[in-house]
């Protein structure tokens, strides 16, 4: 898809699908109302697989690679965006991104929590445009219409407005939530970050089950020649029987310095309304 704004004679179409857990058909219809209002170049093409149940999951791991591979192989399609997260989507990735064909490789593809196996296993696989931002799900929060607007400006006008704010330009970046990417650091999903700026963020996690994340992160990372790690939001922090004694920046600067990988401060992405976009790679406003 060309860079720039699109005009309304030139619909903007987004498949939506459920790589994780289930949808609902009123939070559809809610963001395909807000769509029609404030971008009205966007065309949300959200399949039917979003809606399916089958245990925890949006339905078995054939029918979620399905629908995703489908959306991704469609030639008529511009973007893919990924409904929600939840858990399910390393359990499919790996098969789904091995079935794409020459015309998936165009498009973008936009998410975050869970949806981080999809983006690295997508960022790994060579894909231009994988990028980290917010999802149709957070039309359930308060306030959360600015960030699925948030999500829209970027996919259909490229806004630079929308960044995140500390992103360098002509600087490699990558940005996960911290438990997705230290399961996924290892296996065939990982991508290959080196001379990256790596941006985590992590919600409802003890301080202690954080700070075994980062432990593990940054261990298994402190040879692949980072550029640095930033760090998120980290919201929703359970109480533990005792005060952990530290704070989640403080855990990461620790773990960067005993890794000898540089800590470079703050950076506003997260399980809020506040998530900013973080295109992977190499960025060009």
């Amino acid at each position: 898809m060309a860079q720039g704004t699109n005009s309304i004679s030139s619909p903007v179409r987004i498949g939506i699908c459920a790589p994780s857990t289930p949808f609902t058909r009123d939070a559809a219809n809610r963001v395909i109302a807000l769509a029609a209002e404030t971008h009205p170049q966007a065309e949300l093409i959200f399949d039917e697989q979003c809606f399916f149940v089958e245990g925890h999951f949006a339905g078995s791991d054939k029918q979620r690679a399905d629908s995703f591979v489908a959306l991704a192989n469609d030639p008529s399609i511009d973007a893919i965006w990924f409904a929600r997260g939840g858990y399910g989507a390393a359990r499919m990735a790996h098969a789904a991104v091995g079935q794409l064909a020459d015309c998936a490789k165009s498009k973008i593809y936009l998410g975050y929590s869970d949806a981080g196996n999809l983006l690295g296993a997508l960022y790994r696989a060579g894909i231009d445009e994988v990028v980290h931002g917010p999802m149709p799900t957070d039309i359930g929060k308060p306030g959360g219409e600015h960030a699925v607007s948030r999500a829209l400006d970027w996919i259909v006008h490229r806004q630079a407005n929308v960044l995140e704010p500390g992103l360098v330009e002509g600087k490699k970046h990558a940005a996960f939530n911290l438990m997705t990417l230290a399961m996924m650091t290892g296996t065939r999903l990982m991508p290959d970050l080196r001379d990256h700026i790596v941006i985590v963020e992590e919600i409802s996690e003890y301080l202690y089950a954080f700070d075994r994340a980062m432990f593990h992160l940054c261990s298994n990372l402190a040879t692949h020649g980072l550029a640095g790690i930033k760090l998120g939001s980290v919201g929703d922090i359970p109480e533990n029987d005792r005060p952990f004694g530290e704070n989640p920046e403080e855990i990461t600067e620790r773990w960067c310095k005993n890794n000898a990988i540089a800590y470079l401060g703050r950076s506003e992405i997260g399980h809020d309304v506040d998530n900013k976009i973080v295109p992977f790679g190499l960025l060009k406003i």
